[in-house]
């Protein structure tokens, strides 16, 4: 049997052997393998550790490997595979034989009484070591769940180091996980609206939500098709009230999609103790003074940025002007390819990034552009300035934009408005999402160009008005696309199966609503 551990880099990481010599010598501990202190000091928790749990510390020189050498292991995740390898080491010394046969991981860090503490990294390492035909591991026991959720491997939770070198000797201790079907399984805070599951989220509730029928509508369409949107308002419109509400709609992610950002949230360290997998998908919202590295990733270790923690989920950018313009510039490369790849020292990882993204931001420098009751003061160079921090090319990827009235500045007549519940704005949505995951698999903003011919069929009116638009407004080929898979996306809300021309002018009013508020938009 051979003791692996982990080491975390980017996204995919490597695995460690950890290898144990004991020769005769002065007593001591050497550590070799490119170690770092974290590492090292390993060699006084695991002492104290081996003697604290009622063992004899081997009184031998000791020599441990991890290799591969040119790898720097990082953390204290390697307290237990190298305590395990000295007893191991010590008994086979002694003449004393019975471990398991077969390769094992084994990650945990040490109190010096010999408990466990939990470790990050965890779903990352068993995800990595099965692909290695590696296919039992041994975890803190609060980690075994986010173990347990990686499907064909068995797991032992140990609570101490005694536990988890009787583990090493007994096939009994081990347990795996049933994974029930897909359609027959409901996560907990999670409720099902006609075959589709979405967070149960009292505290959000639409119907609250008054005078914004537009952007509530766009919020639906974006839900349901995974497209990007864009709300433009003067301040204290309700942008930003009515936006954090959408992890409310947002359907659950599949567990081939959980599976991925279950890894992801593990090697940044974020899954609690009472976290398995997750299935909810993230809602992101970085503040305006983040910098590339942050929103990106970086750092020695390739460490995930914000928009690989949003993946299959949504990076919310409130007030998006004040992000720097590089920062922004940034997201045009991820939000097409849905992956990020960071170098660093020599070494480089790809991360998964497919996020979607929803931007809040006034419309001018002051925010009364387009304001029924108010004066703009900015001055047409001005307010041109603040619309170059996002350029034509970032805008264009925009699928959805909503210019958001105050509805103190309207006529609201609240017994002819009609307001959306939460539950009715659901029931669109996942008739929307079952027609999709049916149909191609992914969502209608992510088709390629092939798919686009596949499935999006217009009729001959729908046609017609799509390319008139195309004429009067100048849409680039991107928009054209993006007008299509809106129009897709209405047309399964409402049922149909083919795109109808009311269905490709409610996507061409969304992609062309702000022109007259904000010029600078009708050319992207």
């Amino acid at each position: 049997m051979t003791i692996y551990s982990f080491s975390p880099f980017g996204y995919e990481g490597s695995l460690v052997t950890v290898e144990v010599d004991l020769r005769r010598g002065i007593p001591a501990i050497d550590i070799v393998g490119l170690a770092d202190s974290a590492v090292k000091e390993s060699r006084e928790r695991m002492q104290a550790a081996i003697r604290n749990n009622g063992f004899d510390f081997p009184p031998e020189r000791i020599l441990i490997s991890l290799s591969p050498a040119d790898l720097k292991k990082e953390g204290a995740g390697f307290d237990l595979p190298i305590a395990l390898g000295v007893l191991k080491a010590a008994e086979e010394s002694g003449g004393f034989d019975d471990f398991l046969k077969e390769n094992i991981l084994v990650m945990g860090e040490l109190e010096l009484s010999g408990k466990l503490r939990p470790v990050k990294g965890i779903h990352a390492a068993v995800s990595t070591a099965l692909s290695c035909g590696i296919s039992k591991c041994i975890v803190p026991l609060q980690n075994e769940g986010e173990a347990l959720e990686v499907q064909g491997v068995k797991v032992y939770g140990a609570d101490s180091l005694e536990s988890a070198f009787n583990a090493l000797k007994n096939e009994n201790y081990y347990k795996s996980k049933e994974f029930e079907n897909e359609e027959s399984y409901i996560p907990q805070n999670c409720i099902e609206v006609d075959g589709v599951l979405f967070p149960e989220t009292k505290d959000f509730d639409f119907s609250e939500v008054k005078g914004q029928e537009k952007l509530i509508r766009a919020l639906q369409i974006a839900a349901s098709g995974g497209h990007n949107l864009l709300a433009v308002g003067s301040p204290g419109c309700g942008k930003t009230m009515t936006l954090t509400r959408f992890p409310a709609i947002n359907p659950i992610l599949t567990k081939q999609e959980a599976q991925s950002v279950t890894r992801i949230w593990s090697l940044a360290g974020l899954i609690k103790p009472s976290e398995s997998l997750i299935r909810i998908p993230p809602f992101r919202m970085p503040h305006q003074t983040a910098s590339i590295e942050g929103i990106c990733g970086g750092g020695p270790n390739c460490r995930p940025g914000e928009i690989s923690l949003a993946h299959n989920g949504v990076l919310f950018l409130d007030e998006a002007a004040e992000f720097r313009s590089s920062v922004l510039q940034m997201l045009r490369v991820p939000m097409e390819s849905g992956l990020i790849t960071l170098s660093r020292a020599g070494r480089s990882t790809v991360y998964p990034a497919n996020f979607q993204l929803l931007m809040a931001v006034n419309p001018c420098p002051c925010g009364n552009q387009g304001s029924k009751t108010k004066i703009c003061l900015c001055s047409a160079k001005s307010i041109e300035q603040y619309w170059k921090k996002f350029s034509a090319p970032l805008l264009d990827r925009i699928d959805l934009r909503v210019f958001v009235e105050n509805p103190h500045e309207k006529a609201v007549n609240e017994e002819r408005e009609k307001l959306l519940s939460t539950l009715e704005i659901q029931k669109g949505i996942a008739r929307a999402v079952k027609t999709q995951r049916k149909r191609q698999g992914i969502r209608n903003a992510k088709l390629s160009p092939s798919e686009l011919l596949e499935y999006c069929v217009l009729s001959k009116e729908a046609k017609e008005s799509l390319d008139n638009s195309v004429l009067r407004y100048g849409f680039s080929p991107r928009a054209t696309a993006s007008c299509t898979k809106i129009a897709r996306t209405i047309a399964d809300i409402e049922g149909h199966q083919l795109i109808a021309e009311k269905d490709v002018q409610e996507a061409v009013s969304f992609r062309n609503l702000c022109s007259d508020i904000i010029p600078e938009l009708e050319t992207a």
